[in-house]
C-alpha cells in the first residue's frame, strides 16, 4: 500500500538537495495583515473566559453582602422601633402612637394605639415616664436571604420609669423582645411583638 502524497510538493535545486518552497505571496501577505487580529481574538476569548470566572465566583460575595446589609437594617429598624414604643413624658403621650407608627405594620399597629390610647389619660395624670435603652439587638431569621419579605429579631433593653409618687426610686427593669417584621416596600416594619424575658432590677429597700 503506497504512501499517502504530502501536500508540500518537493522541488529539487541544481545541488540535488530538496527544499520546502516559501509560502505564496498571498498567503504571506493575509497572514501580515490578519496577525494582529487573530492575536486580538485570541486575548478576548481569554478575557471574557476570565471574566465569566471573576463574576461567577464575586456573585456569593455580593449576594453575602447584601443579606448582611438587610440584615443591618432590620436590627436598627428593630431596635429603633422599641425605643420609640416604651420611650415617653407625659407632655408627649399625645403623639406616641404618631410617633411610633412609622415602624409599625399589619393589625400591630392598630393594636398598639388602641393600647397608648387606653393609658394615656391614666400615666398622664400620674406623670409616668419612660426611658428605654436598646443594649442589642440581632436577627434570629431571614428566610430567603436579602430577598426575603419576612424576618424575626431579638431586642434586649434596659428600661426606667418613674411617675410622680416614686421619682426618686424610678423602676428599672430588663427586658427582651422578640419581633416579627415584614418588609414594605424599602422598609421593614414590626407586625407582632412578644416579650421573651422581663427582671424587676428595682432597688429595694
Amino acid at each position: 500500500m503506497s504512501e499517502p502524497e504530502s501536500p508540500v510538493t518537493e522541488l529539487g535545486t541544481d545541488d540535488g538537495e530538496a527544499t520546502v518552497p516559501e509560502q505564496p505571496p498571498a498567503a504571506r501577505n493575509w497572514l501580515a495583515r490578519n496577525r494582529t487580529r487573530v492575536a486580538v481574538v485570541a486575548a478576548t476569548g481569554s478575557f471574557v473566559a476570565a471574566g465569566a470566572f471573576a463574576g461567577a465566583a464575586a456573585q456569593p460575595y455580593l449576594m453575602d453582602r447584601a443579606t448582611v446589609a438587610t440584615k443591618m437594617k432590620i436590627a436598627e429598624t428593630a431596635a429603633s422601633a422599641i425605643t420609640t414604643l416604651w420611650s415617653y413624658t407625659p407632655d408627649d403621650m399625645d403623639t406616641l402612637s404618631d410617633r411610633s407608627a412609622r415602624y409599625l405594620g399589619g393589625d400591630f399597629e392598630h393594636q398598639y394605639r388602641t393600647f397608648v390610647d387606653a393609658i394615656a389619660a391614666t400615666n398622664k395624670q400620674a406623670k409616668v415616664s419612660s426611658d428605654t435603652q436598646v443594649v442589642g439587638a440581632a436577627v434570629e431569621s431571614l428566610p430567603g436571604g436579602a430577598a426575603g419579605t419576612e424576618a424575626t429579631a431579638i431586642v434586649y433593653t434596659n428600661t426606667t420609669s418613674t411617675t410622680a409618687q416614686s421619682s426618686s426610686i424610678p423602676a428599672m427593669k430588663y427586658l427582651s423582645y422578640r419581633l416579627e417584621l415584614k418588609r414594605y416596600g424599602r422598609d421593614w416594619r414590626v407586625t407582632r411583638m412578644t416579650t421573651i424575658t422581663s427582671l424587676d432590677l428595682t432597688p429595694k429597700l
